[in-house]
């Protein structure tokens, strides 16, 4: 009789094990990775549509994304529900908080809470930042295997950037083009706000083909929005995932 009780408890156990280990961390998840416009069509088919007009998106709370204006002429960023829209033309940048712009390309999630976890001081390239947040978001039972938003704050040491402002009459892309049609820069040691979206399965969508990561920052100042192109991190610089397991 002991023999067989003990088997059942054995048994109950097992059974225990597997349906923890099936469990799948997404099903916690509490977001969604969205996304409209490839950039596969834009460098191989310049295909500059507007597949989404932004103002579709503006009741969404807690709203974060990332893009390109319609014809790509300005950079979108929105941080938990306000929009920066970043455009350089007439030799002029401008920055406006509306959501009345068509987005050629966009990538967004709505994310209600946020976990923050100290980035060590030896991450600090864009290489080494990639695959932190992978390791990170791994630890913190994200599904890797799936796109997920990441914030990132603190003072960075420098960080390069462009606004796009495409020729109307170029319908030859490249990714170098993209960075020097328009504005471009470099900003150091400033307090700043980086948004992105790490994948390693939409290459071509809403990542370029060397990179796992689309990023997009905004100085505390609100002076500056745009595209990363290379970044150095400074010290004690914070690294936010969704939080998965808040309260729905």
């Amino acid at each position: 009789m002991s023999k067989l009780k003990n088997n059942i408890i054995y048994s109950c156990l097992l059974g225990i094990a597997f349906i923890s280990c099936d469990k799948n961390p997404s099903k916690d998840a509490q977001y969604e990775v969205e996304y409209r416009g490839a950039l596969k069509n834009i460098m191989h088919k310049g295909d500059l549509s507007a597949p989404l007009e932004l103002n579709s998106l503006k009741d969404i709370k807690h709203l974060y994304a990332i893009g390109a204006v319609e014809k790509l002429k300005g950079e979108i960023l929105i941080l938990d529900g306000v929009p920066f829209i970043s455009s350089y033309e007439n030799n002029e940048l401008t920055m406006k908080r509306t959501f009345n712009k068509k987005a050629t390309l966009i990538v967004y999630a709505s994310v209600d809470k946020w976990v923050s976890f100290k980035i060590p001081e030896h991450i600090n390239s864009y290489a080494t930042l990639e695959n932190h947040i992978l390791q990170v978001a791994k630890a913190h039972g994200i599904d890797t295997y799936t796109p997920f938003p990441f914030l990132i704050e603190g003072i960075a040491k420098s960080i390069k950037w462009h606004i796009i402002n495409w020729p109307e009459n170029d319908t030859e892309h490249t990714h170098q083009k993209h960075m020097q049609a328009g504005l471009n820069g470099q900003i150091h040691k400033q307090a700043v706000e980086l948004l992105g979206f790490y994948s390693n399965a939409h290459h071509g969508i809403f990542t370029h083909h060397s990179t796992n990561m689309h990023l997009h920052v905004k100085t505390k100042d609100n002076n500056l929005a745009a595209h990363v192109d290379a970044l150095e991190l400074g010290k004690k610089m914070i690294l936010k995932l969704p939080n998965i397991k808040a309260e729905k």
